[in-house]
């Protein structure tokens, strides 16, 4: 029998040249580069491409046919272990819709890819293309940019089109699948996504197989069917094996395309089949066995060594092979491999670049570690050398790790960690130090104070100040080394909310050290002047950074964003919006306008004040998705005020959808958060949260007893309220209890509360809070039933907020507030000429169900029954759910019916109570003592 294949394997049988030794050559001098663009390039281009096909593969026509038949499904998920062939069914599904006219993407995911900015860069790349478009030269664009671009591009794609995502099971990154949880959301109804998973993806299936939009393949499903292996062993291979042989190795194999293939491979080198079949098993085990005997051992010495080698490498060029097989041709080895079919893939058509069938590649390594466990070291190393010789520091440094060389990466380390500080790589940093052994961290201290960093913006600061305290490194005779320890101090002090004393610290450290490194130096007068923010020092504030922005380094994304965010905060304290969301889109920008940042996670900090600044005007499709990025990297990082805000939006988001558990569990999320952190303000502002979300759903009791908590879980509230955190400048105790009063309680008594509290506010400079203030006194007074005085108060007020773009500030009080726009929209008196006052009010009513008619009272409404008639237990039910906030999407889901049964439900409630809506039910509902 013979066959292209065998003349492969025959060429690959024969030497190349002598037998190779496996060590390896002394290293080579090390060089110092920053990865480069090319090489970014080469890699992204690999993700964006399926697989090509290998000339084994056999047509999927059962799951291609499946999928690409499934016109409802808006997700399809192919969910099976490794050597299920899912990679060759969804790249045949890929060339069907393409036939099909379908426009269609490809990204495979990677573990680096548990980093939000980096998969949104990828995916705006992959969507860039899905339209025929070519991303532009130059500078990176930012990650709001990018987020803002890859929701905009899905949502404005015209025509139809699939996404498929392979090798899902790399992702465990909340950010990251939140991310996609959304873009499933978001698919237009000619819009598709198919993943590709060993392992269950946390993703809403449940919904979506509710409601009939996701199509699942599994094992059972990814299986060799009798036909398809006869198609393989006979019909590709030329093989003659009988029925009988056939069904035989079906049932040992089950199946399984990774186990048949293996077996093929072995068949075509036997006389005696049907002993092998007998003996042939489809487990790991046998497939090892199988590999070492008909596989490697059908293999000339120089190619097995090649292939063990290389094993160590993700994915493999013929350069840095030919650095790991001295004396090779690697380039016409890599061909030959390819063209025999031995799992050898083409990561992507039009690039050089290689990698082992996942399979195989761990096979490799484990036969490498069996037979040569002394040389594995010395492959990594050699690996690092050339990486580092040819400016890939970060592979360079996870090769030296690889080969427990912990000398040689902090040696790298030394010499790139700083930058990648300064780029904000803060996980990538993160994963590094945790795999250097603590000696070889404390004896390198510029290695040792990235660390101390790292672990400040990765794990919180509980763990940095004990590291930092430790290591002496605030008294070391480096002014380098002293400088970055007391910059790395006063941010610890102040993420632990000791505010005062990182005010008082940072500015003796300023008088006493020198300029002796530039991004150190600017750190720290960046820290001071947030502190001296945070402090209510807004002049001194304001004179610090503009030194820092003088004193910065250029190539320093961290303190260059710093600097603007932290002016963008002193805007919005000050009542100027549109100002401070300019200067956080800036700050945010900054982290993305170099290149050589890579794919960045520094920027939260500037990125999360942009998404509220976006949150506070109401454009609410283009801060969720950077939420959703953003509140997870807060939350890793440690920043307070940042996860506080994060969460409260979302939560507020999540509420005036409907969506009222996931609501209250991201509020819970924030309350463990601050638990596990040691940040009771934490604790406190996730009740306070609470309370005002209860509050919403008209339950007084339980909003009390919230805000009780709240008052109990933080420090004095008094320190609090006085210094200006970000996250509690117009939300406060104080506030939230003059709130519950106006709505629960005396409005006439909050009215003159807010009054003495917008007076304080006014007189110290806190424009923000005393236009919140102004906006809760009006309402007090609408809900006293002076609606004359609320309406004058008003006029100014919504003039105020219209020119600043201040929308979430009068919605975010609920249906109340509501009623009071729609009365400035129809009084007389203060009825808007100008369109943009006109298209403000309209804003601020058109998320609730209010009617011109419907007064709103301080207490209910005496007298007994509506003329209605009884409703049944589920109207009951539905009900009692709408007037927590359900919104009918999550009341079929937690009822389980759909959504045109809880229309009617709705349908026949209105018509029983006499009312119009589901706001107006709600309220006779209240009055009939059906609901609390």
């Amino acid at each position: 029998m013979a066959s292209r294949r065998d003349a492969n394997m025959k060429s690959l049988s024969r030497p190349f040249a002598a037998p190779l030794d496996m060590s390896v050559a002394a290293p080579a001098p090390f060089a110092s580069h920053a990865d480069t663009g090319a090489h970014l390039d080469a890699r992204i281009a690999a993700k964006l491409s399926p697989p090509t096909a290998g000339a084994t593969d056999i047509s999927r026509v059962a799951p291609r046919d499946l999928v690409c038949s499934a016109q409802s499904a808006t997700l399809t998920l192919v969910r099976a272990p490794a050597g299920f062939g899912k990679t060759t069914v969804m790249t045949q599904c890929f060339a069907r819709f393409g036939r099909l006219g379908f426009d269609t993407g490809w990204l495979t995911l990677d573990q680096g890819d548990n980093d939000p900015s980096r998969v949104l860069h990828v995916l705006n790349l992959c969507l860039l293309r899905m339209g025929g478009e070519r991303p532009t030269s130059g500078n990176m664009p930012s990650i709001e940019d990018v987020t803002l671009a890859v929701f905009d591009r899905i949502a404005a794609h015209a025509t139809p089109f699939v996404l498929f995502v392979d090798e899902f099971e790399a992702i465990h990154d909340q950010g990251v699948i939140a991310l996609f949880q959304e873009i499933v959301d978001r698919l237009p109804r000619h819009g598709r996504i198919v993943i590709g998973s060993r392992s269950q993806p946390h993703l809403p299936l449940g919904r979506l197989r509710t409601q009939g939009k996701l199509l699942e393949l599994d094992a059972e499903q990814l299986r060799f069917s009798l036909a398809e292996t006869d198609r393989m062993l006979n019909g590709q291979t030329g093989m003659a094996l009988s029925v009988e042989d056939l069904d035989h190795l079906q049932r040992k194999t089950e199946g399984w395309p990774a186990a048949l293939r293996l077996a093929s491979l072995a068949l075509e080198n036997r006389d005696a089949t049907r002993a092998l079949i007998d003996r042939f098993s489809g487990s790991h085990e046998a497939i090892a066995e199988y590999l070492i005997e008909d596989v490697l051992g059908s293999l000339s010495e120089p190619v097995q060594a090649f292939l063990l080698r290389c094993s160590v490498l993700r994915q493999f060029s013929v350069p840095v092979c030919s650095a790991l097989n001295p004396g090779v041709d690697g380039e016409h080895m890599l061909q030959t491999l390819e063209k025999a079919g031995l799992f050898v893939v083409r990561v992507d058509a039009h690039e050089p670049a290689y990698r082992f069938h996942s399979l195989f590649a761990e096979f490799l390594r484990a036969q490498l570690v069996r037979r040569h466990p002394d040389r594995v070291p010395g492959l990594h190393l050699a690996a690092s050398h050339w990486y580092e010789r040819n400016g890939y520091p970060v592979p360079a440094i996870d090769h030296a790790l690889d080969a427990e060389a912990f000398v040689c990466a902090s040696t790298l380390l030394q010499r790139h960690a700083i930058d990648f500080l300064a780029q904000g790589r803060l996980r990538l940093l993160a994963r590094w130090f945790a795999r250097l052994p603590a000696g070889c961290v404390a004896d390198h201290a510029e290695v040792g104070i990235v660390h101390a960093w790292t672990v400040c913006l990765t794990r919180g600061p509980g763990e940095a100040m004990a590291l930092l305290g430790a290591s002496g490194w605030l008294s070391a005779s480096s002014d380098t080394v002293r400088a970055h320890a007391s910059a790395c101090h006063v941010a610890l002090l102040a993420t632990l909310d000791r505010v005062e004393d990182a005010y008082d610290e940072g500015r003796c450290c300023l008088a006493a050290l020198p300029n002796a490194h530039p991004f150190a130096h600017s750190s720290l007068v960046n820290l001071v002047a947030n502190v001296a923010t945070t402090m209510g020092h807004r002049d001194e504030a304001r004179r610090l950074l503009g030194a820092a922005k003088s004193l910065g380094d250029p190539q320093s994304v961290l303190n260059r964003m710093y600097s603007e965010a932290t002016e963008g905060l002193l805007d919005l304290q000050e009542g100027h919006l549109r100002l401070a969301t300019a200067r956080f889109h800036l700050a945010a920008t900054i982290a993305g306008g170099h290149e050589a940042t890579g794919f960045t996670d520094g920027n939260a900090w500037a990125g999360l004040l942009y998404a509220r600044a976006l949150y506070e005007a109401d454009r609410v499709s283009e801060a969720e998705p950077l939420l959703n990025v953003y509140v997870p990297l807060a939350r890793d990082i440690g920043l307070p005020d940042h996860a506080i805000a994060g969460y409260a939006m979302l939560a507020r988001l999540a509420f005036q959808r409907g969506d009222i558990d996931p609501a209250f569990l991201l509020l819970a999320q924030l309350e463990r958060l601050g638990h596990d952190r040691r940040l009771p303000r934490v604790v406190a502002s996730a009740h306070l949260e609470r309370a005002r979300l209860l509050l919403l759903q008209g339950n007084a009791e339980a909003s009390r007893s919230q805000l009780d908590l709240a008052e109990a879980a933080a420090e004095p509230w008094a320190r609090i309220e006085a210094l200006r955190f970000p996250a509690h400048e117009v939300e406060t105790l104080t506030i939230a209890k003059l709130r519950w009063q106006l709505h629960f309680g005396d409005p006439d008594a909050a009215a003159r509360a807010l009054a003495q509290a917008r007076g304080a506010a006014a007189a110290d400079g806190r424009r923000w809070r005393e236009m919140k203030l102004r906006v809760l006194e009006c309402l007090a007074s609408l809900r006293a039933r002076h609606e004359r005085d609320a309406l004058a108060a008003a006029a100014p007020l919504i003039g105020t907020l219209c020119a600043e773009g201040f929308v979430r500030m009068l919605v975010d009080e609920g249906p109340l507030a509501a009623q009071l726009a729609l009365r400035c929209q129809a009084d007389g008196a203060t009825r808007a000429r100008d369109p943009l006052l006109e298209e403000y009010l309209h804003a601020c009513i058109a998320p609730f169900d209010v009617e011109r008619e419907a007064p709103p009272a301080s207490v209910p409404e005496d007298g007994t029954a509506l003329p209605a008639e009884s409703l049944t237990r589920k109207e009951l039910r539905v009900l009692q759910l709408l007037a927590q906030g359900y919104s009918n999407g999550a009341l079929a889901e937690k009822l389980f019916v759909s959504d045109s049964t809880v229309r009617t439900h709705l349908r026949n409630i209105n018509a029983k109570l006499n009312v119009p809506n589901r706001t107006s039910a709600v309220a006779a509902g209240r009055r009939l003592g059906l609901v609390d």
